[in-house]
């Protein structure tokens, strides 16, 4: 299923008592969809979601529709490491009028590839849903591998994977293999310009929530043959990139929205924000490569 070139895993805007900032919400998905989101990933790692409740990210699901009328594809971070939690949250989600769900690797149990493919193939049996399968072994301790997901390809509603491995091979198996309808994102902002040209489908992405207009771009060069001015942008990029996983993220991108005047608040504990230093480490990054005037 084709989500398009550029998703942007969004942050989760807060207030100054950490709630969450709905007017901040609204005002992020107008600008990400403004500049250069195809789609929006809703309560995933970036958006903090180990520190959501359900009932935060129902409601945060609801306003998100409301405000993007269609305008982009709304994927909702339903998973996690307890597979009927992840069923409950999948069903409530379903009643909001999300267009698919994204389900992480179960993390910190540590399941085997069968229990891996149980999990996710019971959940894909419980929702009509499109779901968006999630690999990205270096916050999940577990390794999904390409001949797992090749068999769960072919569960129908099975549609996408974000493969956040950082490994070409694996994705290059993962698209030989899979259904022809079955589609491959890039979940390593650096790797967006290799990946697509071995055949992802697209990114999703963190540093397009400041740089989205321009990777896409980027791919559009590269789709159009253009593959020099797509590898200029691609080097013009990539510190951009670099800097937005410099501390642990989202700090750094939630930082950079800040200082473009995009008000999203800080970040929750365990996640700290950035140092006076790291800040102005940030500032004269984005600076000099002209994000921020």
């Amino acid at each position: 299923m084709n989500f398009g070139q550029v998703i942007t895993a969004m942050v989760t805007p807060f207030d100054n008592n950490e709630n969450i900032d709905f007017y901040a919400v609204e005002k992020l998905v107008n600008y990400l969809i403004e500049n250069g989101s195809d789609g929006l990933v809703i309560a995933g790692t970036t958006g903090e979601s180990p520190t959501l409740t359900n009932d935060e990210k129902i409601a945060l699901f609801k306003h998100v529709v409301t405000v993007s009328k269609g305008r982009a594809k709304i994927i909702a971070g339903t998973g996690s490491n307890n597979t009927k939690a992840s069923i409950e949250l999948t069903e409530q989600a379903e009643k909001t009028g999300v267009d698919a769900i994204m389900l992480v690797t179960p993390y910190y149990n540590k399941p085997s590839q069968e229990g891996i493919y149980q999990h996710f193939s019971t959940i894909a049996n419980a929702t009509h849903l499109p779901i968006m399968l999630y690999n990205v072994p270096g916050r999940t301790s577990v390794h999904v591998e390409a001949d797992t997901i090749n068999r769960l390809s072919n569960i129908e509603n099975i549609v996408s994977v974000k493969e956040a491995s950082g490994n070409l091979d694996q994705m290059t198996t993962i698209i030989s293999n899979t259904p022809d309808n079955f589609t491959l994102y890039c979940g390593d902002d650096s790797l967006t310009l290799p990946a697509i040209a071995i055949g992802a489908n697209g990114i999703v992405s963190v540093s397009s929530h400041i740089i989205g207009n321009q990777m896409q771009k980027m791919i559009q060069h590269f789709r159009n043959g253009d593959v020099t001015t797509s590898a200029k942008l691609h080097q013009k990029l990539l510190p951009i990139m670099k800097a937005m996983f410099a501390q642990s993220s989202p700090a750094p991108v939630k930082s950079a929205l800040n200082m473009l005047g995009v008000t999203v608040g800080d970040v929750r504990l365990p996640i700290q924000g950035l140092t006076k230093m790291e800040w102005d480490k940030l500032e004269q990054q984005l600076t000099a490569s002209g994000i921020l005037k």
